[in-house]
């Protein structure tokens, strides 16, 4: 608990006078973080957009679906090894939650995990509905929705994916 984290942010303190994490992400202001971030998901979302309007795979999955959530999940795991040793927050309770969003350090580190989902999940969505044989013209009301929402373009998807299904027909 309390003492586990007390200990890991020791050794923490420890290790920066070594340098063990990158000094540019420590020492790098939250707000120049938070739009490399946005700079990094805005072009992993043209990759995705311009892979379906292309059909080109890599584009699509290579790139928009592996390389830009993977970079991003990376720099989400360096954020969090840097700030939530000093941080107040918690996961466990809502209180908790709303410390980490009040932590100028953690804040960068929360958005690039919503980022980095957000951009995994419209991927995931456009080679689904590709592997389906499903029309590309389906994604445009559920990406826009969830790049900016996540979980309400999911479920537009589901619902016009749904409604697109061919009915079994009975002898």
């Amino acid at each position: 608990g309390r003492t586990e984290a007390i200990a890991f942010q020791q050794l923490h303190q420890q290790r920066r006078g070594r340098r063990v994490l990158p000094q540019m992400i420590t020492e790098m202001n939250p707000a120049t973080l938070f739009g490399i971030a946005n700079m990094v998901a805005l072009a992993g979302w043209a990759a995705l957009s311009l892979g379906i309007l292309t059909g080109q795979a890599w584009l699509r999955i290579g790139i928009a679906g592996r390389a830009v959530p993977v970079f991003l999940s990376l720099l989400y795991a360096l954020l969090v090894a840097v700030a939530w040793p000093g941080s107040e927050g918690r996961y466990d309770t809502l209180g908790g939650v709303a410390r980490l969003f009040q932590d100028a350090r953690m804040l960068p580190a929360d958005w690039v995990h919503y980022l980095a989902f957000h951009l995994l999940v419209g991927g995931w969505i456009a080679d689904e509905v590709d592997r389906h044989g499903l029309t590309r013209w389906l994604l445009l009301p559920p990406l826009p929705l969830i790049f900016l929402f996540g979980p309400a373009g999911l479920l537009v998807l589901v619902a016009s994916a749904a409604l697109l299904r061919p009915m079994p027909r009975h002898a």
